[in-house]
């Protein structure tokens, strides 16, 4: 039978804010079925179409990031791993990107709050930004994980050994995603979806847009996965790569100052070269650009590079 046969629907009214395994699940399925979550955007609704930078100061940080669920599956025990297959993500054709005061990479270079609106066609063409700046989308999940063993309210903001917040580009459509099981049913959720992204998301966010994402369930017996684990189904990087990219660097004994750097380096690029205002170029980097160690094995300094996509701006 299909996965369509097996599909669920949780609806965008069923979120949480924090991992808790007491939350108790809105749904419990078996293994090998599927689930169609319907998510919110990052602010959990608070910023609209409408929404100005106003808003973004006013930001309750408490709701941001909601995930839909929880869902249990049958049969996950600790110590498994619970199979996620990414089947299908149906974007929205809206998400918003952000410079919000006090986050981000460079938080002490642009400490104004800045809300850009990424109005696209769900069909996945390029999403405009600023004066010709065109984004190749690749919805993928945000934030995606199972509960925690340890019992309480935990925040969501920070990616754990169990998944969360990990902000990876590549949990995309096709990939195979094993996340380690702490408690029994395993309590999966799902949201902070993105329409674009780059590795890194240098400011804090990128094209936070609300999506429907269909997924697969199985528990894989004894796995003992100390942190997830993906397989992706191709090459990664074939939306951003068919005109070359940018790259600025830094080099010295600090991974996050060498971070740090390169960014700066890249929006003065984009700022004298193209026009932008050093706080678009910032959050443009977060919507396509990507951080890479190029070297940490000589001793003592590390190089840290900045891969910006040529294809969005030519």
């Amino acid at each position: 039978m299909s996965d369509l046969t097996h599909r669920h629907t949780i609806h965008r009214d069923h979120i949480h804010h924090g991992w808790n395994n007491a939350f108790a699940p809105v749904l419990k399925i078996a293994p090998g079925e599927s689930v169609e979550f319907e998510t919110l955007d990052a602010s959990s609704g608070q910023l609209t179409k409408t929404s100005t930078a106003a808003d973004l100061e006013k930001l309750d940080l408490g709701r941001v990031n909601p995930v839909t669920g929880s869902v249990w599956i049958d049969g996950a025990m600790p110590g498994d791993a619970l199979k996620v297959t990414i089947l299908s993500l149906r974007p929205s054709g809206w998400g918003w990107a952000g410079n919000i005061p006090g986050f981000g990479l460079l938080t002490d270079q642009f400490s104004n709050a800045r809300l850009h609106h990424w109005n696209y066609d769900p069909g996945l063409k390029p999403a405009m930004f600023g004066p010709g700046g065109r984004v190749p989308l690749r919805p993928f999940t945000g934030t995606i994980g199972v509960a925690p063993g340890a019992p309480g309210l935990h925040s969501i903001i920070p990616p754990r050994n169990v998944g969360g917040n990990m902000d990876a580009r590549d949990i995309a459509e096709g990939v195979e995603l094993y996340l380690p099981v702490e408690v029994e049913g395993a309590l999966f959720s799902v949201g902070d979806t993105h329409a674009a992204q780059g590795d890194g998301e240098v400011c804090g966010t990128a094209n936070e847009s609300p999506i429907d994402v269909a997924l697969k369930f199985e528990p894989v017996k004894g796995a003992n996965l100390r942190s997830p684990r993906y397989v992706t189904p191709g090459p990664v990087t074939d939306h951003f790569d068919k005109k070359g990219y940018e790259v600025t660097t830094d080099i010295g004994p600090d991974l996050m100052a060498g971070a740090r750097m390169a960014v700066s380096e890249m929006v003065e690029l984009l700022s004298k070269r193209y026009g932008y205002e050093p706080i678009d170029a910032y959050m443009l980097c977060s919507a396509c650009a990507d951080l890479r160690i190029s070297s940490i094995v000589d001793v003592p300094n590390w190089v840290v590079s900045f891969y910006f996509p040529r294809v969005v701006l030519e």
